[in-house]
């Protein structure tokens, strides 16, 4: 005897899957990271910059290394680059001091750059609080470079 047909779908076979390679995944910019990175790399600049001119300086001094008078006039007051325009044409002229004052003048304007990041980071955000304030610091900063250099 026959049975009569089943009524409830016959279990398939799963499809083979295709391996593909996967993807790389778009990474978000994440103000945090952005912050991060600024900060690290204006380190990093600095840094580089400063170790540059100070082996340029012995480089081109290598008196300093055995004679302290010599190393006494490389430390003793006297002018050394505070404009920008002084700190790119002796770094032009390959002037250790001038790259040590390019290393420090990045520092200097690490923390600014992170005012002005954040800045953009809430106006992105639409955050208008915090726009205002970032806004306010930013500009404090600036006047008080303007006002420094005005004196100085």
């Amino acid at each position: 005897m026959k049975e009569p047909p089943s009524t409830e779908p016959r279990p398939q076979a799963p499809a083979p899957r295709v391996s593909s390679p996967p993807e790389p995944e778009a990474v978000p910019l994440v103000p945090e990271l952005l912050i991060s990175d600024l900060l690290r790399h204006g380190v990093v600049a600095s840094l580089s910059l400063v170790t540059l001119g100070t082996v340029v300086t012995f480089f081109r001094h290598p008196d300093y290394l055995v004679s302290s008078e010599a190393l006494e006039r490389l430390t003793a007051p006297h002018p050394v680059p505070h404009g920008l325009a002084e700190v790119v044409a002796g770094a032009m002229a390959a002037r250790g001091q001038s790259f040590v004052m390019a290393g420090l003048l990045v520092m200097m304007a690490v923390p600014v750059m992170r005012v002005a990041l954040s800045l953009l980071i809430f106006r992105q955000q639409k955050d208008r609080l915090f726009v205002a304030i970032t806004t306010a610091v930013l500009v404090l900063l600036l006047v008080s470079f303007l006002v420094g250099a005005a004196e100085g």
